[in-house]
């Protein structure tokens, strides 16, 4: 291309021009970016450092050890980073605003309840409470981990499942535990979790509490933080969730109020979709979906 030395000045003008443009939006979408939370600290390495409590509240206290102890100080990976699908592939919906640091296997299989059911059997396992991971599959069938490593293994045809010992007993490994969780994911969901859980008023929430509509397709997420103002005992929490397809734990963000995210209200409230409703980013709750393990 031949172009005059005019024209060429004029050419590498907005060249230079059109870089700086993209690097100062490039800046500033990042900037952007980290500052979505108003409580962030990029720095923290759990769901408690990550995110401050809002001005006037306070953390809940919670007993150590507990589920909500655990929930608490779940692992997050580093701040940006994206919620990654079972393929590999990045979730492109912002609707989170951190990523927990827990691996989810490489199976359409780690969706919402599959998600609560990993991070309650995670706990107790954690706490060696190896007689209280038991849950039921859609049919009502219990499936108990210590049965699990005592050999057994669920058999199933026409509806009916059964245990039947196919395997050498076993310690708890990683290995063992997840092909247990990855059959509990399979035959188990939000219809099956839900019907073993406790309905509990908002105004009692607490942390690994579980909003959840058990349905097919049916939704869940968990309560991983709560906070309280000490003055008037108005309650905000953080929920966490899967999703579909099988994806990564992820802090959500409060899309109707984003100034306040990752923090939610504690409370139903009106809106298009009815009344008493908690509005979250991909599902809206009803009042009498919150529910506690027994």
């Amino acid at each position: 291309m031949n172009l005059s030395l005019d024209a060429k000045n004029r050419f590498l003008c907005c060249v230079r021009l059109g870089s700086m443009l993209v690097s100062v939006f490039s800046i500033w979408s990042s900037i952007l970016a980290q500052e979505s939370s108003n409580f962030l600290d990029h720095d923290g390495a759990t769901v408690k450092t990550r995110f401050r409590p809002p001005d006037d509240f306070v953390r809940k206290p919670v007993n150590e050890n507990s589920f909500g102890d655990y929930l608490r100080n779940l692992p997050l990976k580093k701040h940006n980073s994206p919620v990654k699908y079972f393929d590999g592939t990045e979730k492109p919906h912002d609707v989170f605003e951190a990523v927990v640091d827990l691996p989810i296997g490489n199976r359409d299989l780690h969706q919402c309840a599959d998600a609560i059911i990993r991070l309650r059997a995670d706990y107790l396992r954690s706490q060696g409470k190896f007689g209280e991971i038991h849950f039921n599959l859609t049919n009502g069938f219990r499936v108990d981990y210590l049965k699990w490593l005592d050999g057994f293994r669920i058999k199933e045809k026409n509806n009916k499942t059964w245990w039947e010992r196919t395997e050498i007993a076993s310690n708890d490994l990683d290995a063992v535990y997840w092909d247990y969780l990855e059959l509990v994911f399979y035959f188990a969901g939000s219809y099956s979790l839900s019907r073993e859980l406790q309905q509990v008023d908002i105004s009692d929430v607490r942390i690994g509490d579980v909003f959840i509509y058990g349905g097919f397709p049916g939704h869940a997420i968990i309560v991983v933080d709560l906070v309280v103002d000490p003055i008037s005992g108005k309650k905000l929490m953080q929920l966490a969730q899967s999703y579909m397809p099988a994806q990564e734990i992820q802090i959500l963000k409060n899309t109707e109020n984003e100034d306040l995210s990752p923090w939610f209200e504690a409370e139903y409230t009106d809106g298009a979709f009815g009344s008493n409703v908690l509005f979250t980013p991909e599902w809206t709750f009803y009042e009498g979906e919150l529910k506690r393990f027994k």
